[in-house]
């Protein structure tokens, strides 16, 4: 009794030896076509969620200017942009000349017919501060 690799030529025993026979190929192409697919529905879902997701308000914080009062306080002028009549709140942080925060304050902003506003706050530090930085704002959720 012949198997079938000895029946084929040896290009074909090749092939069947390592899987390349007609029918694994086109195994092999749907699995691709099939991956494929699967990655376009995973990126738009994520270009829908990520890129058109607009329920979340929108906050620009800038900073403006900061003073160093002493070697334990700092004091920092920051422009908040927002969405009106929303209550928000910013993180205030005084840094070292190593850039290691020596300071933080969160400061709550009341709502405001206006859309940009500017604040002026003091910051306590530990050790003498090398600048104040205004780092994130957020909405500050209103409780019932």
């Amino acid at each position: 009794m012949t198997s079938p690799l000895q029946d084929a030529g040896p290009q074909d025993a090749i092939a069947a030896r390592y899987g390349r026979t007609p029918g694994n190929r086109a195994r092999d192409r749907r699995l691709i076509w099939l991956a494929a697919a699967a990655f376009a529905v995973v990126f738009i879902a994520w270009v829908v969620w990520a890129g058109l997701d607009g329920s979340r308000p929108s906050i620009e914080s800038r900073n403006t200017a900061h003073e160093i009062v002493d070697d334990t306080m700092v004091s920092v002028s920051f422009e908040v942009t927002g969405p009106q009549d929303t209550p928000m709140a910013c993180s205030v942080q005084a840094l070292n000349e190593q850039f290691a925060v020596v300071g933080w304050k969160v400061v709550e902003l009341p709502p405001s017919d206006q859309r940009t506003r500017t604040f002026t706050e003091s910051v306590r530090t530990t050790e003498l501060s090398n600048t104040g930085v205004v780092d994130t704002c957020w909405v500050v959720e209103r409780r019932s």
